[in-house]
């Protein structure tokens, strides 16, 4: 069985690396012949660093699917249109909007140096942050949108862009048309059924959808999309990817 995984607030908490027990239990379920994936928010180059050295070149989707990776290498970057990015321009200017922009390697930051997002940027110094304009291509857009959220929410929706809010950290995230995180993983070759998923966001809703079994960690409204639920502990996480891993020793087997 395939198992996929998104990292902040599922499986590494705080922008901190993932820890010995889920370590252990994703070698686990290695062990019994499961393949282990990653699908997160995050471009690849800041997925990195929260992963094992001996797990980074396993299969993964960044950038909510705008990246794709395998074997250590990047095999698929999907960019927004220059019109897209042209109208994505004149909102950030028009409500003076700090923001994060990925490109396909290199980014433009312009937020607070004290926001989580900015302690999880780039942490292996791989890339360099460059003025908007250096940027070839741009691939993910962050927006710190403030108390205007609503009003530039709105502008926002009035584009053919894939768009999350997360509340919590008070910003808008961005990617292109029709690019989330299951788009990614069919990238792959993976297929409708085939594996199961754990998330813990928005962005996780359209792998959920796909899955053979979803597993929501914590409260989230995704929730009501997942076939299982834990609380957003990390002995619960361990405890229900255990369950998973025997359940489906057998498909591991097959596959």
């Amino acid at each position: 069985m395939k198992f996929v995984f998104d990292l902040d607030g599922t499986i590494c908490f705080k922008g901190q690396p993932l820890s010995e027990g889920v370590t252990n239990a994703l070698e686990a379920c290695i062990e019994n012949g499961h393949e282990i994936i990653f699908a997160s928010a995050r471009p690849i180059r800041d997925l990195l660093p929260v992963l094992p050295e001996t797990m980074r070149k396993f299969s993964m989707v960044g950038g909510n699917g705008a990246f794709v990776a395998r074997n250590g290498e990047i095999i698929e970057v999907t960019a927004f249109e220059a019109k897209i990015v042209e109208e994505i321009q004149n909102i950030i200017s028009a409500f003076g909007l700090p923001y994060l922009i990925d490109g396909d390697w290199d980014y433009a930051y312009t937020g607070s140096e004290t926001h989580p997002i900015y302690q999880n940027l780039d942490p292996l110094k791989l890339a360099k942050n460059v003025s908007l304009q250096e940027l070839k291509d741009i691939v993910k857009v962050v927006l710190f949108p403030g108390e205007q959220r609503n009003e530039i929410v709105g502008e926002l929706k009035k584009l053919p862009i894939s768009l999350y809010e997360h509340t919590s950290e008070n910003i808008v995230d961005m990617s292109p048309s029709g690019i989330d995180k299951w788009n990614g993983l069919t990238k792959l070759g993976i297929a409708e059924g085939e594996f199961i998923a754990f998330g813990n966001d928005t962005n996780d809703a359209s792998m959920f959808a796909k899955a053979k079994e979803s597993v929501c960690v914590g409260e989230h409204k995704v929730r009501e999309l997942a076939s299982l639920q834990v609380p957003s502990e990390e002995t619960a996480i361990i405890k229900m990817l255990s369950v998973l891993n025997e359940k489906y020793k057998e498909e591991a087997v097959i596959d």
